[in-house]
């Protein structure tokens, strides 16, 4: 097993992309375009008023964009079964934890009932033959011990968003027994934080800090002790794909849940990962917030990706530095010329695919 993503299996191959309007999502998208892939995205349009790499690097232009709503089912459907795809990747989600506080039925709406209409979309579609769902690293229940978390780990989450996205796992996990004994073939992928360029979300770190230096103002950092596996962008989408084409070559023992996590040296505070930004931004300040009651979350997470080392040949490639380092890169060159943006994500994507 090479640890890379094989050409040869994606080019002309039919995909159906959730969330190609999201951050992951668009970088997913130029990555299948530029493997050849015949794609059909369907989400939500990006949110106005505020940038999104899929604008700003022409993601529509790399496939078939269709703006719908994965909680409705009929819709989504309806697009699946015209894309007749071979592989299915699910990205849509209500991806911020904070935001699940103030949107707690929403959250759970999208992404438990979004993954129920996704599978039974792909249920009633004879042409999938293998199916990625995307949920998280804080699917587990956390129990702040200090060691990193596998699959078979109990699942839990404090939080509307930690518990949503347990609940999703759940349902795949049920779905799968119940209806795709035979035919598709569907997984789990559980990854890290993920930073990188064109991620301009709410209440996130990097987001936060780019806008910020961007503007020339300090920035307020909450909880800065909370430890986290950061990864760049691009790993876990590497593992993503790999999965999926383990998936579609059958067996289907591939089928179940897999972590994809960073070097267990690029698990660290938001503290640190705040100075690691500063540095190599060149300047910037940062204020921390002062411990104090807030909303919860989780103080300090990991996960095992032993199982994707030792099943698929995935391991990471970057370490915090080269991770920042990119992310770094991308910023400072959309800031200086936005109209550079597919050029820049492009370029980074093919190198990380050539390294």
């Amino acid at each position: 097993m090479s640890g890379r993503v094989d050409p040869a299996f994606w080019r002309g191959k039919r995909v159906f992309l959730t969330g190609h309007t999201g951050f992951k999502g668009a970088w997913l998208a130029l990555w299948l375009h530029e493997l050849g892939a015949e794609v059909t995205g369907y989400a939500l349009p990006p949110e106005a008023g505020r940038p999104s790499l899929f604008e700003a690097a022409g993601v529509g232009n790399a496939l078939r964009s269709q703006f719908g709503d994965i909680r409705d089912l009929e819709t989504l459907a309806t697009s699946l079964a015209a894309a007749r795809p071979e592989v299915v990747l699910h990205l849509a989600a209500q991806s911020l934890v904070r935001r699940s506080y103030g949107a707690p039925v929403d959250t759970y709406a999208t992404n438990v009932m979004g993954t129920v209409h996704l599978l039974e979309a792909v249920r009633h579609s004879p042409s999938v033959a293998a199916v990625v769902v995307v949920t998280s690293d804080k699917c587990y229940e956390n129990r702040e011990w200090p060691h990193a978390y596998r699959e078979p780990d109990p699942l839990g989450g404090h939080d509307p968003y930690s518990s949503s996205k347990g609940c999703a796992e759940l349902v795949t996990a049920a779905y799968r027994a119940s209806f795709f004994q035979t035919g598709a073939a569907i997984a789990t992928a559980r990854a890290g934080n993920v930073i990188g360029g064109g991620d301009w979300a709410p209440d996130r770190l990097i987001p936060d800090l780019m806008q910020g230096f961007a503007r020339g103002d300090s920035v307020l950092i909450r909880s800065p002790g909370a430890t986290r596996p950061w990864q760049h962008v691009l790993e876990p989408l590497r593992g993503y794909l790999m999965l999926a084409e383990r998936l579609a070559k059958g067996p289907d023992s591939a089928a179940g849940a897999w972590n994809f996590g960073p070097f267990d040296r690029s698990t660290v505070s938001v503290r640190t990962l705040a100075e690691h930004v500063v540095k190599y931004w060149g300047a910037g300040k940062v204020e921390y917030a002062p411990e104090g009651p807030a909303l919860h979350e989780a103080g300090f997470l990991a996960v095992d990706w032993g199982k994707a080392r030792a099943g698929l040949g995935w391991m990471p490639r970057l370490d915090l530095d080269e991770s920042v380092g990119l992310t770094i890169e991308w910023y400072r060159k959309y800031y200086a010329d936005p109209s550079s943006a597919e050029e820049v994500t492009r370029q980074q994507l093919r190198d990380y695919v050539a390294g």
